[in-house]
């Protein structure tokens, strides 16, 4: 008991004090944050990014996510203490509670991904069609660095940190296999990996490996338009499905209701 007052009250304390406004949120996010840094995910910056778009402040967001666990833990305390029921076995429900809504923001995130990679899948042909324009008058890297503006905002966090490993000395493959993980989208390793190839190609058979690239390039184009007409034909078909069930079911009613007049007269 003295271990669960031990924590929770300081717990209480501070929710009070964001309340009133003593601990503000520049505080908590210069202080509070780095020390629960472990508990953030490794791809939780991308998935705000792909939700709210670039410029976003990971750590502003992740504060609050904090604060809500924090504030859930303390509260659920506090109910526990007033029933009386304040023992170990319920305070680790709690605390198993609070972290289920400290995570829950991040379910979300990932579940909107999920929902939205078939539209990432498709940005990514039209992305490098627009590239392959470029890396037919600079190098590969000049064109990814040219790139960055007119790509996808999705993209474009990824690109800075391609770009900037490749700068930096780093001429394996292993930058693009990165960006290549990061969007785990159609034929995405072996795209990269050909234009990878096209980065280490001299001019001679820059023009051979510019055209290999261009026909992937092609197809994956033909793949995303294949795929959105799939996309809308099963849109259609749902639609037309929910038309035809409620309208045998409207029709259905009315034979019953038409059935059950006639037997009572």
């Amino acid at each position: 008991m003295e271990l669960l007052v031990v924590i929770g009250i300081p717990l209480i304390l501070v929710v009070i004090l964001v309340a009133n406004g003593v601990l503000t949120n520049e505080g908590i996010n210069n202080e509070i944050v780095p020390i629960f840094k472990f508990l953030m995910e490794k791809d939780y910056g991308f998935l705000l990014e792909v939700r709210y778009g670039a410029g976003i402040d990971v750590n502003v967001l992740f504060g609050k996510r904090l604060m809500n666990m924090a504030l859930t833990f303390a509260m659920l305390l506090l109910i526990l203490a007033l029933l009386g029921q304040l023992t170990l076995i319920y305070a680790g429900a709690a605390l198993v509670l609070a972290y289920l809504s400290f995570k829950d923001p991040y379910r979300k995130l990932k579940s909107y991904y999920k929902r939205n990679l078939s539209n990432i899948n498709q940005m990514l042909p039209y992305y490098l069609k627009s590239l392959e324009i470029l890396v037919q008058h600079y190098t590969v890297p000049v064109a990814l660095a040219k790139s960055v503006n007119s790509a996808p905002f999705v993209f474009q966090e990824g690109l800075k940190r391609l770009i900037k490993r490749i700068d930096e000395g780093d001429s394996s493959v292993d930058p693009y296999m990165e960006f290549a993980k990061t969007y785990p989208v159609r034929d995405s390793m072996r795209m990269m990996r050909l234009l990878y190839r096209l980065s280490l190609g001299s001019q001679e058979s820059k023009q051979e490996q510019l055209a290999l690239f261009s026909r992937n390039v092609s197809v994956l184009q033909n793949k995303a338009r294949e795929q959105k007409y799939q996309e809308r034909l099963n849109t259609m078909e749902n639609k037309t499905m929910i038309m035809l069930t409620c309208t045998g079911g409207g029709v259905l009613a009315l034979l019953m209701f038409a059935m059950f007049s006639m037997m009572q007269i």
